[in-house]
């Protein structure tokens, strides 16, 4: 496994742990379609929370929310929507969450969570 993939897996599950501890249920993780992947499906409440985590090793190359484009919340719209019909699953509202992960793999992880990103 490439070491970017290794630090993108590990940044999904501290956000799994991180979002689960602020009293989300995560209910579907790496979710695949013709159209695209969401990373994280969870439940808040009655509410459907699509999770976009990003995970960098530094800054280096911008902030990880930066890499998160109105493309590309725009397409995680449309892949909620294709997960509520997958499933058979209706839900009255619906929200775009985000996770930044930062783990330079030398210390303490920080992660920054957004609710209602698009």
């Amino acid at each position: 496994m490439r070491a970017k993939d290794a630090l993108g897996q590990r940044g999904e599950a501290l956000a799994v742990n991180y979002l689960e501890e602020t009293g989300l249920r995560v209910v579907d993780r790496n979710w695949r379609c013709a159209d695209g992947e969401i990373d994280i499906v969870a439940i808040d409440g009655s509410v459907l929370v699509v999770v976009e985590v990003k995970t960098r090793a530094s800054l280096a190359y911008g902030h990880p929310f930066e890499a998160i484009t109105e493309a590309k919340l725009q397409r995680l719209q449309r892949l909620a929507g294709a997960w509520c019909r997958f499933h058979s699953l209706r839900f009255r509202r619906r929200r775009i969450d985000a996770v930044a992960v930062l783990d330079d793999g030398s210390g303490p992880v920080d992660i920054e969570y957004l609710k209602a990103v698009g």
